[in-house]
């Protein structure tokens, strides 16, 4: 079986520049999601699919599975996306970055890239049928850090979420969609037992569970190219050029990891 994992992040009319690229506009959000419906789609959170994916004791896989997920926690998931998921009866999933929150106070980390969900919002978002799931705590490049900032990135993030919103976390995702063997063996120490990268690919049960690809959602995506992509039609060529970018910039970052990591020993 191959599911579209879809990847959002902003849903907004009026994206900053640094969102803009991956900011959906409501409108065509709604459109996207009530094609989902109307098409016989039945959305997962991360957690669902991987528990009927993997045989992990969750119900039965349905005939089109679909999972939608968000990235970073934007406040716009609150204004925006969240009403229309409630309408649909659709549950997703939000990738938090715990030290972006809005009201993180003492705990703020990293520079948040515009107004994010607070903790309230969060907890709300829960009752509704999201799932809160780990993305770090301050949103680093998660392959670039050595072994003890990582651990406490991955350790702080999945705790400072249970505590908050009162749900265990056991799923994530790496930001920028950058990680690696090293990284992923340090996901599943912190109890993470799935988590997404990007790929822009269908997934299956025969993917790393570890690294579940995702189809990229953003500004410059047309009601064409979402059709196709949830479709499973010629999903390789509609993303052939953010597959060359992702295979060349990997072989970059192992290079830079490597370099820093001699040069720090020496």
């Amino acid at each position: 079986m191959r599911v579209p994992i879809l990847m959002y992040h902003s849903v907004t009319d009026r994206p900053n520049s640094a969102t803009r690229p991956l900011a959906v506009r409501p409108s065509v959000f709604e459109s996207q999601m009530t094609y989902l419906k109307d098409r016989g789609f039945t959305p997962l959170t991360l957690g669902d699919l991987v528990a009927t994916l993997y045989g992990t004791g969750g119900a039965p896989v349905p005939e089109r599975p679909v999972v939608v997920t968000f990235d970073d926690g934007y406040a716009d998931f609150h204004s925006e996306a969240l009403p229309v998921l409630e309408r649909l009866g659709f549950p997703a999933t939000v990738f938090l970055t715990s030290g972006w929150v809005s009201d993180a106070g003492n705990d703020a980390a990293g520079r948040p890239l515009d107004k994010m969900l607070c903790w309230s919002q969060a907890r709300e978002a829960v009752s509704c049928g999201i799932e809160i799931a780990g993305h770090s705590h301050s949103h680093p490049q998660l392959d670039q850090l050595s072994e003890t900032p990582l651990r406490q990135e991955l350790r702080r993030n999945k705790a400072m979420l249970e505590d908050k919103v009162g749900r265990p976390v056991a799923t994530m995702a790496y930001p920028y969609g950058y990680s690696s063997a090293r990284v992923r063996k340090e996901v599943r120490k912190a109890g993470y037992w799935a988590a997404c990268a990007v790929a822009n690919a269908l997934a299956s049960d025969a993917d790393d569970v570890m690294a579940l690809p995702r189809l990229t959602v953003g500004r410059s995506t047309t009601m064409n190219r979402f059709r196709q992509a949830v479709e499973g039609r010629g999903v390789p060529i509609i993303y052939l050029k953010e597959h060359a970018l992702t295979k060349g910039y990997a072989v970059v970052r192992r290079t830079r990891y490597g370099l820093r990591h001699v040069v720090g020993r020496e």
